[in-house]
């Protein structure tokens, strides 16, 4: 059986940024020791189960919330128990990636990290720009996200994972180029350069409502995406997923898992599951509440408050649009192999998409073309 994913949830923020829909919530305070305790015995709890027994563990992923406001020892403990209860597959090492605000972090807090266990550093850093900062809520400044990657390579880090956001209202194509300059003059293995979305909920979406928020026009939003692929094309990142790019052999390997359909157990406040088993598979979700998440591991040694089992055509759908997300696309036999069922009459309108240009069949494979990555919401679309 294959390796799967183990996503832990970390919720606290400093400060809650206001473009920002995770479950996160902003503390001064946080009972660090309690949520550390309730995520070791939920993990305990899945350990328990048929799907998640005697299993090996390929990656893991703090994420949040701001993973790195939790002091070194109480990572290193989740890690310990995380890698007793699901050893590494045999000859390999799990990718262990955690989530840093460079606002959060100092040498000595990094070298801690690396010594519980972390090997691949993620750096919420969004923009260099000091007004755009300010305007995505973010509390650190651009000398402190450039000196938290310079002390993550000293704490020895060789995984390092910069996060950049664009189309922030105001901002200018020169704006998002000397961004992009600087992260490449610092040397990460590994971008993400995501566009700025208003979901739902959120004061950003709320502003935009009100007026008082002015989205960025899509040319200029087009623009932004076609020149962080040329550019990052040319210093050696290859974009191996729409928002992703790495150099070679640094591809996040944890959500690779996700786009190619694998399985992942999600601990923490809030966080998602998704196991093949019984075919063809179910999810699930947990408390969001952190008091409250804390409160069900203590009663029933989980927090799960939803569950459902996919349809064909649900698991069908999420397949072909998250390869479609990877550069490689999906290959058409994988998807015979799991469904028992031909692509192409699966889905019709992948014929019609190669006709307009925007997919390609290509060895094998399906995958969207140059304009297709332009228009990929809209395909992603047609297989919901």
């Amino acid at each position: 059986m294959a390796p799967f994913s183990l996503y832990i949830h970390i919720p606290y923020c400093d400060s809650k940024c206001p473009y920002c829909d995770f479950n996160s919530h902003a503390a001064k305070r946080w009972p660090e020791s309690a949520y550390r305790d309730a995520v070791v015995a939920e993990m305990r709890f899945h350990a328990g189960r048929e799907e998640w027994h005697d299993r090996r563990l390929g990656t893991v992923f703090l994420g949040g919330g701001t993973p790195s406001l939790f002091s070194p020892e109480s990572i290193g403990e989740i890690l310990n128990t995380a890698l007793a209860l699901w050893p590494e597959p045999s000859g390999e090492v799990a990718e262990i990636t955690l989530e840093a605000n460079p606002g959060t972090v100092d040498g000595q807090k990094l070298a801690g990290f690396a010594a519980a266990g972390v090997n691949r550093i993620s750096f919420g850093v969004q923009s260099f720009q000091v007004r755009h900062l300010a305007r995505l809520g973010r509390i650190h400044d651009a000398e402190q996200a450039k000196d938290a990657v310079r002390q993550a390579r000293v704490a020895g880090f060789r995984n390092v994972n910069l996060d950049l956001i664009f189309a922030v209202p105001g901002q200018a194509l020169p704006e998002w180029e000397a961004d992009l300059a600087t992260a490449i003059d610092l040397a990460p293995d590994h971008l993400s350069a995501y566009n700025l979305t208003f979901e739902e909920g959120t004061p950003f979406e709320v502003m935009r409502r009100k007026g008082e928020l002015r989205p960025l026009a899509e040319e200029a939003e087009v623009a932004m995406f076609t020149l962080t692929r040329q550019v990052l094309s040319a210093a050696g990142y290859g974009a191996y997923e729409i928002s992703n790019f790495a150099r070679p052999g640094f591809e996040c390997r944890h959500n690779v898992n996700y786009w190619r359909g694998g399985e992942y157990l999600g601990v923490g406040a809030g966080a998602h599951s998704f196991a093949r088993w019984p075919h063809p598979g179910r999810r699930w979700s947990g408390e969001k509440n952190p008091n409250a998440y804390m409160a069900a591991v203590a009663a029933n040694g989980h927090a799960r408050v939803f569950e459902e089992a996919l349809t064909e055509a649900q698991a069908r759908g999420e397949f072909a649009f998250l390869g479609l997300r990877c550069r490689d696309g999906f290959a058409a036999a994988d998807f015979e192999a799991r469904f028992g069922l031909d692509v192409e009459r699966a889905f019709p309108q992948l014929e019609s998409f190669a006709s307009d240009g925007l997919l390609e069949l290509d060895d094998g494979s399906w995958r969207l073309t140059p304009r297709g990555l332009l228009l990929a919401d809209s395909v992603f679309a047609t297989f919901v």
